[in-house]
């Protein structure tokens, strides 16, 4: 296949004339200076220590007791007694899908959540379902939480709403920039507003429920007789059915479980135990916060108010009986904005990643496995955050409306993991004999997941849902034409490297490396495979007697792939130099001196053009070749889904002043 480029600007330094030096200068300010790929410590130094992945990753989930709750007891109108039943009820299920996805972590050590179980137990077409939906979904996560954290901000100043949405604009903006640095240095810039916003949940929680500790027994007394009145008006299954009608729309509270499993491949190792040690601090706070909330709403008596949101009620009300109230106001309302912005971190930290994932499965553009200078998936960031900007202009940041949207797409990749481990039990049941009582949290978290999805679906189908099915389903065929279009290619280039691999060779071909001072061939290959054959024969077929040495050049691209452990670097070097050897054999099997160079990096281009340089000088008699693909009629979409590699590498070295051909492969 061609190698793969990363989008985004030229390097601009002295050897490249491509950019001005001052962009580079901005551009190092405001995401970072390249990382060295050579530090055999950098691997550990970018992956989050279990508190780190609590505020970078766990965040999510702790984020939505700012709005999850507080749409759950909405739904209770005048039946609040039932707040009782909903605060157990949201606890219990928090705990179950934490315990559940624990159990997804130790049998999918490295990353991927709903996509991987999915992919894996279902079927590779289920796992792209899951992975639409977890696309969509990690959008909507940051537009949620951007959303809730300009409603929790202007909640204080509501004679400033017009300058929410703005606001909100720029957050994201924001957010975009810090996560292009990398999850560690966000997660790093985000953990003191996250501290804040645990302190002063759990002072205002725990200090209501203290205060109101009291009049308990009456208030529990009044949800009895409250009780047994709606059973008089509504009938118990009239009952029953508001209280999951209220439980459903609530769901929005459990939406940030899933990030944790499918950000295990940036823990710091062990894995298992970091991820595993995470999920816990999550579901111990978001059990806390959320059925916390729950209680002290109905023992404040907290309404709906008009423009601002019931957290700031409660919190207004709770304050006027401490000392420093208004301070505490301010602090909580500021730090739950702030824990907002950090939820949106997760859809930026994991969404590229589920990206990357499918990416290296061929659902979506290669170029979405590539990794930045700062080793981050930075095309699936810059999209999240078009996406999140996008969804947020649609909805003109309405809470209400997103968090139905939302919710949908959760419920849906719940769903589909808890069946795949319920699977997965059933068919190893003779290998386990502990698998019933294994299978058990799954049979629960899926009949809950299940209970929401369908709830909400039904309730709220016209009222936003049918637009989450409606993107879904468009991702959902875009990965299809995709996969099918890779396939056709792949199958090309399988049939073109069969049919070059009848080339005779000679016996006891020239050993050695071609000689400096004659004329030498520098052929630039990406693994090895028929497109790299194809341009080497050419070559030769087309300057018959011309070359009388070639060196096969290669860029060892650290992507997606790669990125998965201290010896990263080492592992890709082993697999590059290997492929250039098998070239190197397939010359001199026909009577050509070759040898190979290869370099580690992020960007093809920017590493191709410096060795290639380097290469021209060892050999002045030199000319250098590329390989592309190309197609009989060109599309617009040949451009997202092949780079211009080869053609950007000619750009830059014939700026040079090297003659560089680029040789067709046709294969449609």
């Amino acid at each position: 296949m061609e190698p793969p480029q990363k989008n985004g600007g030229f390097r601009a330094d002295k050897n490249n004339r491509s950019g001005p030096a001052g962009f580079s200068r901005l551009k190092n300010f405001l995401i970072g200076p390249p990382r060295d790929l050579n530090d055999r410590s950098l691997y550990r130094r970018l992956s989050l220590i279990s508190f780190l992945a609590w505020v970078g990753l766990g965040a999510d989930g702790l984020s939505s007791s700012a709005y999850g709750p507080e749409e759950a007891f909405r739904q209770l109108g005048a039946h609040t007694y039932l707040a009782f039943g909903l605060a157990a009820m949201t606890a219990l299920t928090v705990f179950v899908i934490s315990y559940a996805y624990s159990r997804v972590i130790e049998h999918f050590p490295h990353g991927g959540g709903g996509y991987a179980v999915a992919s894996k137990l279902l079927g590779p077409r289920a796992g792209m379902v899951s992975g639409s939906a977890l696309i969509v979904d990690y959008a909507l996560t940051i537009t949620i939480s951007i959303a809730a954290a300009g409603d929790a901000m202007f909640s204080l100043a509501p004679l400033l709403a017009e300058w929410k949405l703005p606001a909100e604009i720029l957050m994201i903006a924001f957010l975009t920039v810090i996560n292009l640095r990398g999850v560690r240095e966000s997660a790093l810039t985000l953990a003191p507003v996250f501290m804040l916003f645990v302190i002063t949940h759990l002072i205002l929680i725990a200090g209501g429920v203290l205060i109101k500790g009291p009049e308990l027994p009456d208030t529990v007394s009044m949800a009895g007789e409250g009780f047994s009145a709606g059973i008089a008006a509504l009938g118990f299954g009239g009952v029953a059915a508001l209280f999951l009608h209220a439980y459903s729309m609530g769901g929005g509270t459990y939406t940030g479980i899933e990030a944790v499993s499918n950000g295990l491949s940036v823990m710091r190792e062990p894995r298992v135990q970091t991820g595993k040690r995470t999920m816990v601090y999550m579901a111990v706070s978001l059990a806390f916060t959320a059925s916390g909330l729950l209680l002290c709403y109905m023992l404040w008596g907290i309404a709906p108010v008009e423009g601002k949101t019931m957290n700031a009620a409660l919190t207004e009300k709770f304050a006027a009986n401490i000392p420093y109230g208004n301070v505490f106001v301010l602090l909580t309302m500021v730090s739950e904005a702030a824990i907002l912005a950090v939820a949106a971190q997760s859809g930026f930290a994991d969404g590229p990643r589920v990206m990357a994932n499918m990416s290296v499965d061929s659902w979506i553009p290669h170029r979405f496995a590539t990794l930045s200078e700062r080793l981050t998936t930075q095309n699936g960031i810059l999209l999240m955050g078009a996406a999140s900007l996008a969804a947020l202009f649609y909805t003109r940041g309405n809470v209400g409306l997103i968090v139905v949207m939302y919710s949908i797409n959760v419920f849906l990749t719940f769903s589909m993991t808890e069946l795949s481990m319920c699977l997965h039990w059933i068919h190893n049941r003779n290998s386990d004999s502990l698998w019933r009582r294994k299978i058990t949290i799954h049979i629960i978290g899926l009949a809950l997941c299940l209970t929401i999805l369908a709830i909400t679906v039904y309730e709220k189908f016209f009222e936003g849902g049918w637009i989450t099915l409606v993107v879904t389903g468009i991702v959902v065929l875009l990965c299809l034409l995709i996969r099918g279009h890779y396939s056709l290619i792949g199958g090309k280039l399988v049939n073109l490297y069969n049919s070059l691999m009848e080339t005779p060779l000679m016996g006891g071909g020239p050993q050695e490396a071609p000689d400096a001072s004659k004329r030498t061939a520098i052929i630039l290959v990406s693994g090895y495979g028929g497109l790299g054959l194809h341009t080497f024969l050419n070559v030769f077929k087309e300057f018959p007697g011309h070359f009388e040495g070639v060196v096969f050049v290669s860029v060892a691209v650290i992507d997606w792939r790669e990125f998965k452990g201290e010896l990263m670097v080492e592992r890709l070097k082993g697999k590059v130099e290997a492929d250039l050897k098998k070239y190197v054999w397939f010359s001199r099997g026909q009577g050509i001196p070759a040898t190979y160079r290869f370099t580690v990096g992020t960007d093809t281009v920017d590493e191709a053009e410096k060795l290639c340089l380097q290469l021209a000088g060892e050999y002045p008699h030199s000319t250098i070749f590329a390989g592309k693909i190309i197609f009989e009629k060109e599309r617009w979409y040949h451009r997202l889904l092949h780079n211009e590699t080869a053609f950007a590498i000619q750009k830059r070295l014939q700026w040079a002043g090297k003659t560089v051909v680029v040789a067709p492969a046709r294969v449609m």
